[in-house]
């Protein structure tokens, strides 16, 4: 096998983006694919280290990178995918939405580009199933053991398709019409194309996972029912409670949280009917977006499809670096300036802007007043910001979409009513199986870990499931079926 090490005769390269004259016309995804042979040369880039970063430190998910890189350069598709599927469920998702965690780690960022691993992994997911690697793989014994996963989002679809692997009856509950959670509503088709999802939803399903949309927990049916039928139950929720803005003028209408609107526009474009008074459209409008993260980027990306009449993203931080400083060494993930897609089709970002109050007219919102400011430490060393006289300004805006991430789970009736023991930062509390202090009530994700990157909701959902299944072992240990031999399959 070729061992690689290439990267002084072959630099880095990407598959880059569709035409932005094109791309702002559609939903479609933005983002090209490699070639074979592009994923090929690339892959030659990687240099095999002995210890490796980017797996052990960059990658929630520890990706056995080298390895995966040295099959793809030889164009081994079946052991690239099956290396793959034995650390991430889904590398189809990670290969589209995660920033590239690995790559920050890579030993050639010191003084290179680092390998394009990200780009690597979505050819080798793509090839697998376009050669008809991506079969259905029930397990081969069933264990005796019902789950109940509530929530449909990359950690409850993990927790679920790693103990179906492990031969665990699995149902999954979301409360929305399909299934998916943050990864169907919460992300733009241009990012996560729906058929990427649904071809995956489908395999999980051929291998055994029963999937139950439509229902709430708490009304549908209730905890007692999940108890009486189900050996252990997990909430993957997600942290939906939004951060707001308590300013002057928040009753305004034309101001609504970023997820509202980014929800709505996938829902519009699955064709489900949403009611007249309650359509969020930037088409003709000037559009503020406070926020300057990924979440603020896709609704800049939405409104500009949408037709905006302008678009500017406001970001309270300061404007980032360039290159790493010496307050990021290598192997950290650095906090540098950053351009998704979207901000390479139009729009403005400011940093460093402090919105101090919204303005109207007839009750709609209409200007908003702003001012600059620095920061500095406070008195517990913390950086705060602290407003800049005498650099107020007002901007014209018909919408404003609030994207400042999010302070926790949304309101649960089963965490509600069985009084759960939440952290300080009011996520779910969990030992070291993952399990709330409810037994057999188990939380994965963002629910229990607060908000965070799809990547390490998949980890957390694996790592969920391996607790899950500890549990169900023992359970069944004491409590053999009725029978059946102690501790055998079904």
């Amino acid at each position: 096998m070729d061992k690689g090490a290439r990267f002084k005769e072959i630099g880095r390269s990407e598959p880059g983006y569709r035409d932005v004259e094109e791309r702002v016309r559609d939903y479609a995804p933005v983002e090209r694919r490699f070639s074979d042979e592009q994923t090929v040369m690339q892959a030659s880039r990687c240099l095999g280290c002995g210890t490796p970063f980017c797996h052990g430190y960059g990658c929630p998910l520890t990706n056995a990178i080298p390895e995966l890189t040295a099959l793809a350069r030889a164009e081994r598709w079946r052991e690239a995918i099956d290396l793959l599927h034995s650390t991430n469920n889904f590398p189809e998702f990670t290969a589209r939405v995660c920033p590239g965690l690995c790559e920050a780690s890579c030993v050639l960022g010191q003084g290179f580009e680092p390998v394009a691993i990200r780009n690597i992994e979505m050819a080798v997911v793509e090839k697998a199933y376009e050669l008809g690697l991506m079969k259905p793989r029930p397990p081969a014994v069933r264990r005796d053991g019902q789950v109940a996963v509530v929530g449909s989002g990359p950690a409850g679809l993990a927790v679920a398709d790693t103990l179906n692997r492990m031969g665990f009856h699995v149902t999954v509950f979301d409360s929305a019409r399909r299934m998916g959670g943050i990864l169907r509503y919460g992300i733009p088709d241009f990012k996560l194309e729906k058929r990427v999802l649904d071809r995956r939803l489908s395999l999980m399903e051929q291998e055994g996972v029963h999937f139950e949309p439509g229902v709430t927990i708490g009304e549908d049916i209730s905890y007692r029912y999940l108890q009486q039928r189900f050996d252990a139950i997990c909430l993957a929720g997600g942290s939906r409670t939004p951060r707001d803005l308590a300013i002057p003028g928040r009753e305004l209408k034309g101001i609504h949280f970023a997820m509202e609107y980014l929800v709505q526009q996938n829902r519009k474009l699955a064709g489900e009917e949403l009611e007249p008074d309650e359509e969020i459209s930037a088409a003709g409008k000037r559009v503020i977006v406070l926020g300057g993260g990924d979440t603020g980027s896709d609704c800049l990306g939405t409104a500009i499809r949408q037709g905006a009449a302008g678009v500017c993203q406001f970001e309270i931080m300061p404007k980032p670096p360039a290159a790493r400083t010496e307050r990021m060494p290598w192997p950290s993930w650095p906090n540098i300036l950053r351009e998704s897609s979207s901000h390479k089709e139009g729009g403005e970002r400011r940093w460093s802007v402090s919105t101090l109050r919204f303005l109207g007219q007839d009750g709609q919102v209409s200007r908003l007043e702003c001012g600059e400011v620095e920061w500095l430490p406070g008195q517990d060393g913390r950086m705060a910001p602290r407003e800049l006289p005498g650099t107020e300004f007002e901007v014209a805006a018909d919408l404003v979409l609030l994207a400042l991430g999010f302070v926790g789970p949304a309101r649960n009736k089963i965490v509600d009513d069985l009084g759960i023991e939440k952290d300080k930062a009011g996520n779910i509390q969990v030992d070291s199986l993952h399990m709330t202090s409810m037994p057999g009530l188990f939380a994965a994700g963002d629910m229990a870990r607060g908000q965070s990157l799809v990547v390490r909701a998949i980890a957390d959902g694996r790592a969920t499931a391996k607790g899950i299944g500890q549990y169900l072992d023992s359970k069944i240990l004491l409590h053999p079926p009725s029978g059946k031999p102690l501790g055998t399959f079904s």
